[in-house]
């Protein structure tokens, strides 16, 4: 089968949530999607079209949701919501795009680029999390089954990371709505087909506005 990742388009900034909940837990941010981030999306559905997918699965935060809607509609299935395909931050009160990171959390932001997951969140707890969900899924398909997850970069990462055998969790830059394919044969071999295909969205990427 083929599991095809695509990361959630570029999603708006949160500074700080409100108001703590009635047990006085800070709410965790949960960012829809920019107006940059829905054309993003909205140019999902024509990368997949080539496949023919059988499932449409997305992480329960709004920005990967959001992402998946046009797809989903596009081919009239239902998205399935996976917790486990949460991202890293989504207990945080406070959401930064990774480009903004880079000007105003330089030491947070360096740790990423070097491929690791910020110090405060549980890595391997995370790292089981995500692989155990991504078996759930792949064990649910057919073996001619096509299978697209709306998630997150350190999701991808970590997944990448297991199936490649390499040592940091964040080896890869994983740009908005960028594409990663992850075949599974029968006899369990998995093979990273493709990672952040990105050619149908690069003139909406931050780096791509700037030139």
């Amino acid at each position: 089968m083929q599991l095809i990742l695509v990361r959630h388009a570029q999603p708006q900034r949160i500074h700080g949530t409100a108001a703590p909940d009635m047990h006085g837990t800070a709410v965790a941010a949960d960012p829809d999607l920019t107006e940059i981030g829905v054309q993003q999306a909205g140019r999902v559905p024509g990368v997949l079209a080539p496949h023919r997918v059988a499932r449409v699965v997305s992480s329960p935060q709004l920005r990967a949701r959001e992402t998946a809607r046009p797809t989903a509609e596009k081919l009239g299935l239902d998205i399935d919501i996976c917790d486990g395909l949460a991202e890293y931050d989504r207990d945080l009160p406070v959401y930064i795009p990774i480009e903004d990171a880079q000007r105003e959390f330089q030491q947070v932001y360096e740790r990423i680029k070097a491929g690791y997951i910020p110090e405060q969140i549980d890595a391997d707890a995370f790292r089981a999390r995500v692989l155990d969900t991504v078996a759930a899924i792949t064990a649910a398909a057919d073996h001619t089954d096509t299978v697209v997850a709306f998630a997150h970069g350190g999701v991808i990462n970590v997944l990448l990371q297991d199936v490649l055998g390499l040592e940091r969790p964040l080896t890869f830059p994983i740009d908005y709505c960028s594409v990663t394919r992850i075949l599974y044969s029968r006899s369990g071999r998995r093979t990273a087909a493709t990672v952040n295909e990105n050619s149908h969205v690069w003139d909406l990427l931050p780096r791509g506005l700037r030139s």
